[in-house]
């Protein structure tokens, strides 16, 4: 049974989307993809940054100027929802008010996809990897598929794309849908096939409590469609806790890191395999790649060949600066465990060369004096660490100061800097150990907008 009727048809008349909050990266790059296809696109935000604001504006759908205006809904057939905006927005309460159909962006999907084959990457780590993972090897396979992504990924000019192919891969986040529809957006995807890369409590300001966040989990697994397939990371204990649990009619398929090979190589099957990626945590998205290819007619032998020239998604281990000395990674690693995974990756690969770790705390749960002890001997790995946050953050937030002392004591390292001004970390970094000495920056933010350029152009 259908749970919703579809929108639109991308064969029918050009129909018009208003975008609320047109400016996420989800959202923007939605609005690009129905652009392309002939819907009329609008859209409104209080504030729009790069690559968002160029790439609206190329497209001609950038708003003239920044703010809500509800006079912009006339002959408006639906409205998406980003995130962003606030439940008492003055566009959604026209919206509402005139009775045109309000979806968050997850939903909209959805309903767009609903007689598409639905692959659905969750889990707290891991996700816009392995989904890339699989779109490089669908792509070179020449398998059609529609995507949504959350990142930029080499080879595909935007994060989105709808149309008629029969198969959506999705990375599926946990964070909530929109201001009025309090769901995470993995609620809303019903897979077919899915992949739990591994559970490890964030967004706390969603989900204070840790037996709150994993339910949101438990609850999407009950989602997956009847006789749908289940891949999941039996190394993470608390995914495999709710496998365990688990009554209904799932085919469920184990996995964990593929091993490591000869130099650069892995070793599946007793075959070498070249790949482009480090690090244990990719080795283990890896192999999740391959089992959903599998499962899509792909055999072992293509996926290897496919995905040998993976270098990863946009800020994911993404090399800024490289020569014989030393590597500056960046990366997109917040959450605690991404932060631990991320600086065993790096050291473990060239264990002859000192570590700089630097973490900038910038999401809601980073930020969080009750959260910040859950880094605790995450950045161990590192040979020096540094802490980097600011003050305007915690304002935007609306959350309080945070004490230095306290940061640096509840990371727990015994060489660890803390500095809440860019200029101090960027001369800091500019005269960082070059001998021998990788440098690992880890954001979600962007260092308070601190140009990543003095590092070199040589990568």
């Amino acid at each position: 049974m259908l749970r919703f009727a579809r929108i639109f048809d991308h064969s029918s008349l050009m129909k018009h989307i208003h975008f609320i909050a047109i400016g996420g990266a989800a959202m923007h790059s939605l609005a690009l993809d129905l652009h392309r296809s002939g819907y009329k696109i609008s859209g409104s935000d209080d504030e729009i940054y790069e690559p968002s604001k160029s790439r609206l504006a190329a497209a001609g759908i950038l708003p003239e100027s920044t703010g809500w205006f509800p006079e912009k809904l006339v002959d408006v057939d639906a409205v998406v929802l980003g995130m962003h905006a606030r439940a008492d927005n003055p566009e959604l309460r026209k919206a509402l008010q005139s009775g045109i159909p309000v979806y968050s962006y997850p939903e909209f999907v959805y309903i767009q996809s609903i007689h598409k084959k639905r692959v659905v990457i969750a889990g707290s780590h891991g996700k816009t990897t392995t989904t890339s993972m699989i779109l490089h090897v669908l792509h070179k396979q020449h398998i059609a598929s529609d995507y949504l992504l959350g990142a930029a990924v080499p080879g595909f000019d935007n994060m989105v794309k709808l149309s008629d192919a029969p198969l959506i891969i999705i990375e599926g986040d946990e964070y909530l849908s929109s201001p009025i529809d309090r769901r995470p957006k993995i609620h809303h995807y019903y897979p077919h096939i899915s992949v739990l890369t591994g559970i490890a409590w964030d967004h706390i300001n969603v989900f204070p409590d840790y037996e709150d966040y994993k339910d949101q989990f438990r609850k999407y697994i009950g989602m997956i469609e009847e006789r749908g397939e289940l891949i999941y990371n039996e190394e993470d204990r608390e995914v495999v806790s709710l496998i365990q649990e688990l009554d209904q009619n799932l085919t469920l398929i184990p996995y964990r890191a593929l091993n490591r090979g000869a130099g650069n190589n892995v070793n599946h099957n007793h075959k070498e395999y070249p790949v482009s990626v480090i690090g244990r945590h990719n080795l283990s998205n890896m192999n999740a790649a391959r089992i959903v290819c599998n499962r899509l007619g792909i055999s072992d032998d293509a996926f290897f060949q496919s995905i040998a020239d993976f270098k990863g998604a946009s800020k994911r281990l993404q090399v800024l600066y490289n020569d014989e000395l030393r590597t500056i990674y960046l990366d997109f690693a917040h959450a605690p465990s991404k932060v631990k995974a991320t600086c065993e990756a790096v050291k473990d690969w060239h264990p002859e060369r000192k570590l700089l770790a630097v973490l900038e705390l910038h999401t809601f749960s980073s930020l969080n004096r009750d959260f910040i002890p859950q880094y605790r001997d995450t950045l161990s790995k590192a040979d020096k660490c540094v802490i980097f946050y600011n003050a305007h953050t915690l304002r935007m937030k609306n959350m309080p100061s945070l004490d230095a002392d306290f940061v640096k004591s509840s990371v727990n390292h015994p060489d660890c800097s803390v500095f809440t001004d860019k200029e101090q970390l960027e001369a800091f970094l500019r005269n960082a150990d070059r001998d021998k000495s990788d440098i690992l920056l880890m954001s979600s933010g962007n260092f308070d907008g601190m140009d990543l350029g003095f590092f070199g152009e040589k990568a």
